[in-house]
């Protein structure tokens, strides 16, 4: 007997999904009200808001400019709509000399220039959260396609509650806004290739062009797209010539895009200044022969926009191999590991999921029957020829995992998060068959009989063969999946899995991004507030300001202070991302000092703001 959820046709699913896209917009912006700045947001947020006042890109060229410029021109529509003018401070010397010195200019601009910091940040982060509900249709459009309303549906819950997506789609940064990219460029890809005319060629060029305007780790795109359509030209017996004609064609619209969008944001930046700050970010550069071409264009007026371009593309290349001070499993490095994100993913997604996935990758197995070394590679083609959508799925997951593994760059599983809608889609479609399969057949197979089992134990297990069965089973792993996301709110940011306890241990396990991103400063003074607290240390991480939200309470702390600096009966409020870098032990090869916060190990602390401020009582 069909049960109601097969039963499912357009209208209903597409009601639910907007129900699910409704909830989660909802969590997201009422758990982002009370989040102060993020550390990339102190960067992000004035740089969007000066490509849009002033046309001028000196400030993050690391980053491509869409979603600080959908950020920037939100602020600037608030500021108009709220008659509140936002001033900008081009007067000051990190926006005159300083070359990128986003930092201090950031600072600058939203607490020390009489503008309403709170109010810049909420309306810059509003568009974000329309980037969360575009994923959100396209995973929900895709997965009904490939394998109907009931996984579509799946796909999308798993995507609305994942506590991930709510934490980082709320904040000015690039992580979700290149997970949609990756996903939205792949989806036109495979419609052109499935349909090769010119307006699905169109598409995927525009979305090819978007995407490498959102992040720079989209050029990933470019050895997928090739990967791929090798792939469907020698499945689908397809001319070659014509199908990388066609892929050249994309490349070069999405290429030809990127020049009106940086003509724009250079077209106030003075000539002879972007070619001077482009030879000081390269006065080190170890591949000359790469930064040469680079520094040529800067000051051509057609070649312009390219050169600001390739200068953030290989700006990122730089980082990426020089890594980044972080915790993590009690070592301090800045040269990463190579087990990082396979155990960040372990510790941040929620056990349901993981579950799902065990069972989903056992029904994968299942349906294989045979032995792999039967006729392995007829079997291979086989199913490459009617899986081939899964297929590029199942590429993309192996391309992006193997490029994080080896990158030096281990500040959080925001990295890997281009490869959680694939998964939900995978696991959704795996559940969906499952659902579906009938056991009888098998049953009969096999002659179980009462002769044969024990009474107990058959009524156990031909229950747990029913339909019924399998649903309840998928219904109870969702609502503990729903549950334990609605329970951190609004902490999104910081959820951590009950595979390591729950939310209160993730700290003993990896901070920055993962936990720490310094979104809890407003409730830190709050609690200040609420305690009657008249003076407060704190060593902060953030993109807050703790004069401007502390006022005169605030005196600053940092690690190599000594702990009898303190006056007596003092309060210390640590981040936690410094905490733990201050009492991990160093990494081989890693030369700085560590172990400065083990004076803190004798204390408890009094309370944890959010889960990633530490507050003390020194007595």
């Amino acid at each position: 007997m069909n049960l109601i959820l097969d039963k499912l046709n357009n209208k209903i699913t597409n009601f639910l999904a907007a129900f699910l896209l409704i909830m989660m917009l909802t969590l997201a912006f009422f758990s982002m009200r009370d989040d102060s700045a993020t550390m990339d947001e102190q960067a992000h947020i004035p740089a969007g808001y000066s490509y849009i006042s002033q046309k001028d890109m000196r400030l993050n060229p690391e980053h491509p400019p869409l979603l600080k410029d959908l950020a920037g021109l939100s602020a600037w529509l608030g500021s108009k709509l709220t008659a509140q003018p936002i001033h900008f401070p081009d007067q000051i010397e990190s926006w005159q000399k300083g070359v990128n010195d986003q930092w201090v200019f950031g600072s600058q601009f939203l607490y020390r220039s009489g503008n309403d910091a709170d109010k810049i940040i909420l309306w810059a982060r509003l568009p974000m959260l329309l980037i969360m509900l575009l994923l959100g249709i396209y995973i929900f459009k895709w997965a009904k396609e490939i394998y109907g309303h009931r996984a579509g549906l799946l796909a999308l819950l798993l995507y609305s509650f994942s506590p991930t997506f709510l934490a980082h789609s709320r904040y000015v940064t690039t992580d979700v806004g290149a997970a949609a990219a990756f996903f939205i460029a792949a989806y036109y890809l495979i419609k052109w290739l499935q349909k090769p005319s010119k307006r699905n060629l169109v598409w995927a060029g525009l979305v090819f062009g978007l995407a490498l305007l959102t992040k720079f780790s989209l050029a990933l795109l470019i050895p997928y797209f090739i990967f791929l359509v090798i792939v469907w030209v020698i499945l689908k017996k397809q001319p070659l010539l014509k199908s990388m004609l066609g892929l050249l064609l994309i490349g070069l619209i999405g290429l030809a895009l990127i020049w009106p969008v940086y003509q724009f944001h250079v077209w106030n930046y003075p000539v002879e200044r972007q070619l001077t700050d482009t030879q000081f970010h390269f006065r080190d550069f170890a591949v000359e022969e790469a930064s040469a071409p680079v520094i040529w264009m800067a000051d051509k007026p057609l070649l312009r926009p390219y050169g600001q371009f390739f200068l953030g593309f290989l700006m990122v290349m730089r980082r990426v191999l020089g890594g980044n001070t972080t915790y993590f499993l009690g070592e301090v490095s800045n040269l990463g590991w190579h087990h990082y994100f396979p155990i960040v993913f372990l510790i941040k997604i929620p056990l349901t999921f993981l579950i799902f996935i065990l069972i989903a990758l056992f029904l994968a197995a299942w349906q294989i029957k045979k032995p792999f070394w039967q006729k392995p590679y007829h079997r291979t083609l086989k199913w490459l020829k009617n899986h081939l959508i899964e297929f590029a799925f199942l590429s993309f997951l192996v391309l992006y995992w193997a490029t994080s593994i080896k990158s030096n760059l281990n500040i959080g599983v925001r990295h890997i998060l281009p490869t959680f809608p694939f998964l939900y889609i995978l696991v959704s479609g795996q559940i969906d068959r499952w659902l579906n399969i009938s056991f009888w057949p098998i049953l009969e197979k096999f002659k179980l009989t009462a002769q044969g089992l024990g009474h107990t134990f058959k009524t156990a297990f031909l229950l747990c063969l029913k339909t019924y069965f399998k649903y309840l089973v998928v219904a109870i792993l969702l609502f503990w999946y729903i549950w334990g996301t609605l329970a951190i709110y609004p902490h999104f940011l910081a959820y951590f899995s009950q595979f390591i306890g729950g939310t209160k241990n993730g700290y003993k396990y990896v901070t920055d991004s993962n936990l720490d991103w310094g979104q809890d400063l407003k409730r830190l003074a709050q609690f200040v507030e609420e305690n009657k607290i008249d003076q407060i240390y704190l060593s902060y991480f953030g993109g807050g300001s703790p004069e401007y939200y502390l006022g005169n309470k605030y005196q600053l702390w940092w690690g190599d202070r000594h702990p009898s600096e303190l006056p007596p009966n003092s309060w210390l409020a640590v981040s936690a991302t410094l905490l733990q870098g201050g009492r991990g032990w160093p990494a081989p090869g890693f030369n700085q000092k560590t172990g400065y916060y083990n004076w803190l190990n004798q204390y408890e602390p009094v309370e944890v703001i959010g889960y990633s401020i530490f507050v003390y009582h020194i007595k």
